[in-house]
């Protein structure tokens, strides 16, 4: 398995493979996240913008997530507010269901803090839900820290994470 930067053939892949992790926590009729699947799909239009890493093995892309080196990509509605000093952020964490298991998300998160120390970068936040439970799992496991959760208007929560690099 190796991990990098994905080159645009590998977009499209990267996407379905991407949403498609995304998909088992859709809950019927939530539109919010139906709209999140399409832009978590959607890695060509985000690509120009960030840095997207992808784990491949024999051709194939087995998952991917976006690291934002240099910005933070506009997300809908939601506020817009710029990296820190020394951050870098990961977003969209997702495996291809039938790859799950193998350490495939393990790989990608070590691959991008490498690439974020080597943008210089010094510490790397992300944010998930309560419905990612390996997720926290995992964020913990790799010495991710809680930071204090970010609740929206309507009520939904996102668990924030840091870890110094």
């Amino acid at each position: 398995m190796e991990i990098r930067e994905a080159i645009p053939e590998e977009y499209a892949e990267a996407g379905r493979v991407t949403a498609d992790a995304y998909r088992e926590f859709v809950r019927p009729g939530d539109d919010d996240w139906e709209r999140y699947l399409l832009r978590i799909a959607d890695v060509e239009a985000r690509a120009s913008q960030t840095t997207i890493m992808v784990a491949v093995e024999d051709g194939h892309v087995l998952g991917s997530l976006t690291l934002e080196l240099d910005g933070r990509i506009r997300d809908g509605d939601e506020e817009h507010r710029p990296l820190d000093p020394g951050e870098a952020h990961i977003r969209m964490l997702g495996v291809d269901p039938a790859a799950r298991a193998r350490g495939v998300a393990r790989a990608l998160m070590e691959g991008s803090e490498a690439r974020a120390r080597a943008a210089g970068k010094t510490f790397v936040t992300l944010h998930t839900t309560t419905r990612m439970q390996a997720a926290q799992t995992m964020y913990e496991r790799l010495g991710y820290r809680r930071l204090e959760d970010r609740v929206f208007p309507d009520g939904f929560v996102l668990l924030s994470y840091t870890k110094s690099l």
